[in-house]
């Protein structure tokens, strides 16, 4: 028996909200409380860590990941507007220091956030790649990832025909094609990208990722790797919770799949059912505002949705979507009211099997009801509220202003009890917990504000709830619960509601909420010390 106890710091557990001290044995949560009750532990305890003032937490579960994605962005030429990409003359300054120096053995010289919707100017076209760097395999994929423009070089080495993409933009198949070609790597390779990425996600507090993973993406033997490498908690690495997005036609198929991938959880993810905003793809029931020829693209229909449900449903599997748009939607939902209508058998196992959707951009309060209705959870992105709306955004450009404000509802899912958690979407936008609850509490719309307290809720127990994994009391303190932590040093502590007054409960620390970080565009910043994961510690600066 392994045990360590924390005190002299402020314990975030609704079970005990003035704890000051924490027990940890064998993995688990075995005490919490006062400091004065501490030491009556300190001669059972291998190790005593004084907190000095530091928050104690439940670590961050990121519920919607693309770990190799996020891996070979890092590596890739930023040329986001953030570093400077707001022209195609400047995105072609940021590309030259590496395409000048770029061997065909490297593979694809690739970019990272390219994100035109708010230049001034017109659009990067091939031709001023292939003007510029004419020999170059370069892959410019938008911020998004839905869509990309591709060198000429590139699209000769790949077999591709130029009339296949005569303006050199790749969406739907050509663009699967493109990316499954370039992500060719050898499993060491991975190996290395997947445990950076997952260090990094350890440093920031996230103790669990879900990776989304779908041809394009990853691959299946990708996706085992990552699952046996996190398999437990010794690896030193946050656990992989895995999906993967293929669609299923019968439920032997799915189980004979999962066979191959030990501990998948599911036939989900980006198990894309339409695009996104940013590549006019997400289907909606209107047409764009600045593409009004344009509905997007229904990549399923109802019955391929229904089909899939079905399939998962009866192997007890999770299943579900990747699905922005409001017409999007609808589709997905006629296909679970269609797989639901084949009888109380398999209504009961759809709604057991713990489906879920990604990202759901706008839903109206039919598809809210229906949610509740098929037991549907959902992994939501703040972040892209916070980067793409409000006013003079990306969104509104698409959408236009009375749109815009009905994206990403996360008070009216909240208000309803929809299962719900928080990820980032990496590499779309970055991994980062507090800046997603600073993005629910600080919503572009009003309306739509949440809590800290909720977003943090949402971004820990909601997404072990979210993942079928919150039967031990995961993303919560209290005694028995696995010993998911993780500890910060924080400017100042309080409890901050949704800047609408529109709170039921009080703000007052005195009244028993417990603590977490002031979170804002004047905040101080809050620094990740130690991660652990079941009692092991998988990053931390203590000494």
């Amino acid at each position: 028996m392994t045990s360590t106890l924390f005190r002299n710091g402020f314990i975030h557990s609704p079970a005990d909200p003035f704890a000051e001290a924490l027990l940890m044995e064998d993995g688990v949560i075995a005490w919490i409380g006062a400091n004065d009750a501490a030491a009556g532990f300190a001669a059972r305890a291998d190790r005593i860590i004084d907190l000095d003032g530091a928050l104690v937490t439940p670590g961050f579960v990121d519920s919607h990941v693309h770990l190799l994605e996020t891996a070979l962005a890092a590596e890739a030429v930023n040329v986001s507007p953030g570093a400077g990409g707001h022209s195609s003359a400047r995105v072609l300054e940021l590309l030259a220091p590496r395409a000048r120096a770029w061997q065909p053995t490297e593979g694809a010289l690739c970019a990272t956030g390219y994100d035109d919707s708010q230049w001034t100017g017109e659009q990067l076209t091939q031709r001023e790649l292939d003007d510029a760097f004419p020999d170059v395999h370069l892959y410019v994929p938008r911020a998004d990832l839905h869509s990309g423009l591709v060198s000429s070089a590139l699209l000769t080495h790949l077999g591709i025909a130029r009339e296949a993409a005569p303006n050199g933009i790749v969406a739907d198949g050509l663009h699967f094609q493109v990316r499954t070609a370039i992500r060719d790597i050898a499993p060491d390779r991975r190996e290395r990208l997947y445990t950076k990425i997952l260090r990094e996600a350890a440093a920031l507090g996230i103790v669990s990722v879900h990776e989304n993973s779908a041809p394009g993406i990853d691959t299946r033997a990708g996706l085992t790797q990552l699952l046996q490498m996190t398999a437990t908690a010794d690896s030193g690495l946050p656990q992989v919770v895995g999906y993967l997005g293929e669609l299923m036609s019968s439920p032997e198929q799915a189980l004979e799949i999962a066979a191959t991938i030990p501990g998948l959880s599911g036939f989900a993810g980006d198990l894309s059912v339409d695009g996104s905003f940013g590549s006019h793809s997400a289907a909606m029931r209107q047409p764009y505002t600045d593409k009004p020829d344009s509905l997007g693209t229904l990549h399923f229909d109802a019955e391929q949705i229904a089909t899939h449900v079905h399939a998962v449903s009866m192997a007890k599997l999770a299943g579900g979507f990747h699905v922005i748009g409001d017409r999007g939607l609808d589709t997905v939902l006629a296909g679970f009211a269609m797989a639901a209508a084949q009888g109380p058998e398999v209504r009961s196992a759809i709604r057991r099997a713990g489906h879920r959707l990604e990202h759901v951009e706008i839903a109206d309060a039919q598809a809210i009801n229906q949610f509740i209705e098929f037991g549907i959870g959902l992994s939501i992105q703040p972040a892209f509220d916070a980067h793409w709306g409000g006013t003079g955004g990306m969104y509104e450009s698409r959408l236009g202003t009375e749109r815009t404000a009905t994206t990403t509802p996360l008070r009216d899912f909240l208000a309803a009890g929809i299962a719900m958690g928080f990820g980032s979407d990496a590499p779309v936008t970055p991994i980062d917990p507090w800046a997603a609850i600073t993005a629910a509490l600080f919503h572009n719309n009003t309306d739509q504000r949440i809590s800290a307290r909720a977003a943090f809720l949402a971004h820990t127990r909601g997404a072990w709830r979210i993942a079928g994994q919150n039967t031990r009391g995961q993303g919560e303190i209290r005694i028995g619960s696995p010993a998911d932590l993780a500890i910060w040093r924080c400017t100042e502590l309080g409890v901050q509601a949704e800047n609408s007054g529109r709170s039921s409960w009080t703000t007052d620390g005195r009244s028993g909420s417990p603590l977490l970080p002031i979170l804002g565009p004047d905040a101080g910043p809050t620094q990740c010390l130690a991660t652990y994961r079941g009692g092991t510690e998988i990053y931390s600066q203590l000494g």
